[in-house]
């Protein structure tokens, strides 16, 4: 009987045993870290109460204020073969700037910049950007019919690159390239002028492109795989394709 009650024992005494050393192991929160949370939720609810109940309420800024008090100044540099140009067409250029824009201009014989600056009468501080774009746009080559809608229109930007950045050619090699953009009397570069709505201008071996993003991202791309070599033809039918996709997304 001894015997057998031996194993008996000794289980319920291993059984104690783990009972005792799992409550010795139950983990106890401190009180310090207790209070400590507490503290920091009641700070986080007064940020909160105090965000929402003082939250500041600004009036509109005026023109003048926005400017800084300072009258800001635009130069634009007119090379020598755009004086006769500039020279005639100043009214059509003065007329937009001064009466639409607000804005003072004047050419300064001296440095031979076009100097646009802000005034007490002018209210949107981006009409400056818009004029030096306006002119520069002109002077680049553009119509002044043309350039005027830099300052209607938000969504037209300008951009200029060379042919030699797409292709490193010399002498015969980029006369021949420049032809190819322009073709037999300007007739490839009035056919990506009406497929992709921009405007081109070809001066020496520069192109200036002006038109919204994503047209001159389609006219860019024409003139470049002209300078590479490929035929009006096939460049047509691919601009064509990729006007006919854009028109049918919006």
């Amino acid at each position: 009987m001894d015997t057998d009650n031996n194993p008996t024992t000794e289980v319920v005494a291993t059984t104690m045993d783990s009972e005792d050393t799992t409550e010795a192991f139950v983990k106890v929160k401190s009180k310090k870290t207790s209070k400590r949370k507490r503290e920091m939720d009641g700070v986080e609810m007064e940020a909160e109460d105090s965000v929402a109940c003082k939250r500041p309420q600004f009036p509109p800024i005026s023109g003048d204020k926005l400017k800084g008090g300072s009258d800001e100044m635009r130069k634009v540099a007119v090379p020598a073969h755009r004086y006769t140009p500039l020279k005639e067409n100043w009214l059509k250029i003065f007329t937009p700037i001064v009466e639409n824009l607000q804005l003072q201009v004047r050419f300064n014989l001296k440095t031979r910049n076009v100097e646009i600056k802000t005034c007490k009468d002018t209210q949107d501080i981006g009409s400056l950007t818009r004029a030096a774009d306006f002119v520069r746009a002109f002077v680049l080559g553009f119509q002044v019919e043309d350039a005027l809608a830099l300052i209607r229109l938000d969504e037209l930007f300008l951009e200029t690159f060379d042919v030699t950045d797409v292709k490193p050619l010399k002498g015969d090699h980029l006369s021949r390239a420049i032809g190819r953009i322009a073709g037999k009397g300007g007739k490839t570069k009035f056919t990506i002028e009406n497929v992709t709505k921009t405007r081109i201008v070809l001066a020496d071996s520069k192109v200036h492109i002006l038109g919204s993003f994503q047209n001159i991202k389609m006219a860019r791309t024409a003139i470049c795989n002209l300078i590479l070599g490929s035929p009006p033809s096939k460049v047509y039918g691919n601009i064509r394709v990729v006007a006919s996709r854009t028109a049918e997304r919006f």
